[in-house]
């Protein structure tokens, strides 16, 4: 029998909660954050979860050799159960959008969860996969635009997509290792971001960028001095628990520090999770 903790170990449950700061990013960037954000925010993690099911059923194969212990290849999670449980988050999230946000969050949650699905089944093992996986998350924040201006939550959602670029081209080698050139240009670009979040108006904004800089940085620094898989596996996980705090940067600088805060707080509780239910 599948248990709850397989499940959770599946879906990379801790991870979820890099999530919802996109959708509050996205809606203080539109000026529409409000009650229904929660919302947006709860369709935004089934989708997240159906993902990671979807990428453990589609590298089963490759896990069996590469990561024998994950759910699948371990026999804890059968494959035809961690299909149905991503179809499944798929539906709830596409419900959970409309219900929120009505048809126009679900002209923006539909193609979100076909991206999702395209990186999973075809795209990410090729040179598109990380332009794939970034369009995932920069669509994950104008999915919190609700019936606001699109344009408006651009400038963060394509923020949030620079660093998840730069998370998915760790991610590619974390089972094999580096040289030092793949570190250094992620390094580079994480300090790039970090300058795009901060706002000298806004200094919440600067602290929480800062903080940013500093968790997913140091981890990359490690991996500079030695780029093995283990190196590129921590930074990684320090790339995805620092996703609160950028999102809070980019929440505080669209003008609501209150709510960049508390978004920023779930990096938190992600660094203690992740100790519990690896992230990646």
């Amino acid at each position: 029998m599948t248990r709850w903790r397989d499940i959770a170990r599946l879906v990379r449950a801790p991870a979820a909660l890099s999530v919802p700061g996109d959708v509050v990013a996205g809606a203080a960037a539109a000026g529409t954050l409000r009650p229904r954000t929660l919302g947006l925010a709860g369709a935004s993690v089934c989708l997240y979860w159906a993902g990671m099911a979807a990428n453990d059923w589609a590298d089963r194969h490759i896990d069996a050799v590469e990561r024998p212990g994950r759910p699948i290849p371990s026999g804890r999670v059968s494959p035809n159960t961690a299909l149905g449980i991503a179809a499944g988050l798929t539906g709830a999230g596409l419900a959970l959008a409309a219900a929120a946000g009505g048809r126009r969050a679900l002209a923006v949650a539909a193609p979100l969860a076909g991206a999702v699905w395209t990186y999973d089944l075809a795209a990410k093992n090729t040179v598109a996969g990380p332009a794939v996986m970034a369009a995932c998350r920069g669509l994950d924040v104008l999915l919190g635009v609700g019936h606001g201006r699109h344009r408006a939550a651009l400038p963060a959602a394509l923020t949030v997509a620079a660093h998840t670029y730069l998370i998915t081209m760790l991610s590619r080698r974390e089972t094999t290792g580096a040289d030092a050139a793949l570190p250094s240009v992620t390094l580079a670009g994480t300090a790039v971001v970090a300058g795009l979040a901060a706002s000298r108006q806004a200094p919440a904004a600067g602290l929480l960028s800062a903080w940013y800089a500093a968790r997913f940085g140091a981890a990359q620094q490690r991996a500079l001095a030695r780029p093995d898989a283990a190196a590129l596996q921590n930074a990684v996980a320090a790339g995805i628990t620092a996703f609160p705090a950028l999102q809070g940067a980019l929440t505080a600088r669209a003008g609501a520090p209150v709510a960049g805060v508390a978004v920023a707080g779930a990096a938190v509780a992600a660094k203690h999770l992740a100790k519990v239910v690896s992230p990646t």
